[in-house]
């Protein structure tokens, strides 16, 4: 039996329980937990934002050690470490064919089929196919990407979304260049992910802007040069420290439709917005068709930070040896697993930034 934080129904709050977990079946691994990150998109499954089949063991941002292997499986063996993938692609979907892994049309699959069963004989759905807040867990060989050398295994648990999320919002979706300048939206996890990215692609200045002022000293030390409290005169404040102009580059990390129409009007003409937050379809944002003409910009939605993990994970493992990637100083609250409700509310609160579950 393994201890696990299980969402009963959608809106209820989590149990903690202990799960009857299997052996790996065909093609699946076992991975003992070492760390596991409360993302905003564990908060969405858990208020319906994002569909998932319940009762489920959410989350998916989590790094451990494999403890079994089915037969078959020769990419991995017993006492790898790994990084849980939660979005592996299949690589033969329409989206694969076109190299873009990220849109894979099968990457969600796990997550609607049971991996596990209560004590009393109910069947359980992986959260987003990873199920990463309990001590163990049984996914595809294919979401288990080996840990590069010199990575702390409990700090490479933000590696499964946040960095890869951010550091590929600003480096393959934004593709920001040496010298631009860049505000970014919401200094949760993610978007201290986009800050350390911007500032290892050269980016400046460095705008951060949130609602709570507790977060700027996250920010200035994941490398934001300026830092704002949300108001209505935002995007005037960003024209203002780039020059008159505007931003060349805007990276979303709320999903609230304000909060994308504030980052769309701060950039200059010409500019790049990328969306990485998750709103609800009830979310509208509405542009004028003069304004889309006149202004040249260009706002695009970014998945999983358009990443290849597989290829992404060395380039952030040398970023993070070499001390240009802080995992760590990301982290601003390490509990048990009993602590993820209350983590949900400082999420929903808007304190910190990443809380870490370690096992």
């Amino acid at each position: 039996m393994v201890r696990a934080a299980v969402l009963p129904a959608v809106n209820a709050p989590l149990e903690l329980i202990e799960i009857d977990l299997p052996q790996p079946g065909p093609g699946q691994v076992r991975v003992r937990l070492a760390a596991a990150g409360v993302c905003h998109s564990d908060l969405s499954l858990s208020n319906g934002t994002l569909r998932q089949p319940v009762p489920a063991v959410l989350g998916h941002e989590g790094a451990g050690t494999v403890t079994a292997v089915c037969d078959g499986v020769t990419s991995l063996a017993p006492g790898d470490p790994v990084v849980l993938n939660w979005a592996p692609s299949c690589g033969s979907c329409h989206f694969c064919g076109l190299g873009e892994p990220w849109l894979c049309a099968n990457a969600m699959a796990g997550a609607g089929a049971p991996y596990a069963r209560t004590a009393d004989g109910r069947e359980l759905y992986p959260g987003l196919g990873s199920a990463v807040f309990a001590e163990e867990t049984v996914v595809s060989a294919h979401a288990a990407l080996p840990l590069p050398d010199g990575v702390p295994l409990t700090d490479a648990a933000l590696l499964g979304c946040a960095v890869l999320t951010g550091y590929g919002a600003i480096h393959h979706a934004a593709k920001v260049r040496e010298g631009e300048s860049v505000a970014v939206f919401g200094v949760g996890g993610v978007g201290l992910a986009v800050i350390q990215a911007a500032r290892i692609a050269g980016a400046g200045p460095i705008v951060a802007v949130d609602v709570s002022a507790g977060k700027e000293e996250l920010a200035r030390k994941a490398g934001a040069t300026d830092f704002l409290i949300s108001a209505p005169d935002t995007a005037k404040q960003i024209r203002t420290l780039t020059g008159g102009h505007g931003a060349d580059v805007a990276v979303e990390c709320v999903g609230r439709a304000e909060t994308i129409r504030t980052a769309w009007d701060s950039t200059r003409r010409g500019g790049r917005t990328t969306v990485v937050g998750i709103g609800g379809k009830e979310q509208q944002v509405s542009f004028s068709a003069l304004e889309l003409f006149h202004f040249g910009r260009t706002l695009s939605g970014c998945v999983y930070g358009n990443c290849d993990p597989a290829k992404d994970l060395p380039l952030l493992a040398d970023h993070i040896r070499a001390g240009r990637l802080d995992l760590a100083g990301m982290v601003t609250e390490r509990i048990a697993l009993d602590g993820i409700p209350a983590a949900f509310e400082a999420m929903l609160a808007g304190r910190g930034g990443r809380t870490l579950v370690v096992f």
